[in-house]
């Protein structure tokens, strides 16, 4: 994946809302980007032991292939292995891309911490599926379909693909995290705060092994 392209505030209401609140433009445009992100708050969600050993942070973007195969191949033995025995916690750091992962994340997000981890599954599982279309309704509407499958109802999902202030947070927040980390690629890893690309499991079981270890 190449480096993340900067969005600029006049995109991100139609990255956001896909024209849904354009409407409302003339009276958004007055509000900086940069205090509308401020004042919304963005917590990262993970799955496994607040207290495990081995802290490992991954970005990942939901439109990204390599970001599925991995959680294909190495995340089902990861998490049996060592998040599901407490050895490890796994934190989600999302990456965008394009319109179509933020979609995705905003909708990951809309069940709240209860049902994000779930949604995330079904985002990597299908994202064949749904980001296949480049028409951005039809993708809307496959992205709608796993909320709905999640118990999201649709006013929820429209109201939380419309909110710009989030948009605008999240993608601030991604921003700033993936220029502090150094970020080149997707998928990506800290473990215990090292960096580390995309690799096998054998490889990933290594590294945790010497950690735990230590």
């Amino acid at each position: 994946m190449p480096m993340a392209l900067k969005l600029t505030t006049a995109t991100l209401a139609l990255i956001a809302g896909f024209g849904l609140f354009a409407a409302n433009a003339q009276t958004t445009t007055e509000t900086p980007a940069t205090t509308e992100a401020a004042a919304v708050q963005i917590q990262d969600y993970g799955i496994g032991a607040l207290d495990a050993k081995v802290q490992i942070v991954e970005y990942a973007s939901f439109t990204c292939p390599h970001c599925a195969n991995f959680h294909a191949d190495v995340y089902p033995k990861l998490k049996a292995d060592y998040i599901d025995t407490g050895k490890v916690r796994l934190e989600y750091h999302e990456v965008y891309f394009d319109r179509y992962g933020l979609w995705a994340g905003m909708i990951a997000r809309c069940g709240g911490e209860m049902r994000y981890i779930g949604i995330t599954d079904m985002l990597y599982d299908t994202q064949s599926e749904w980001a296949a279309s480049d028409d951005p309704k039809v993708v809307v509407e496959n992205l709608k379909k796993i909320g709905r499958t999640a118990g999201m109802d649709d006013a929820s999902m429209d109201a939380c693909l419309k909110d710009e202030a989030t948009a605008n947070a999240l993608v601030a927040h991604f921003e700033e995290n993936f220029t502090k980390d150094g970020i080149e690629g997707t998928p990506t890893f800290l473990i215990n705060g090292e960096k580390h690309a995309n690799m096998t499991y054998e490889d990933l079981k290594a590294i945790i092994d010497a950690e735990l270890a230590k």
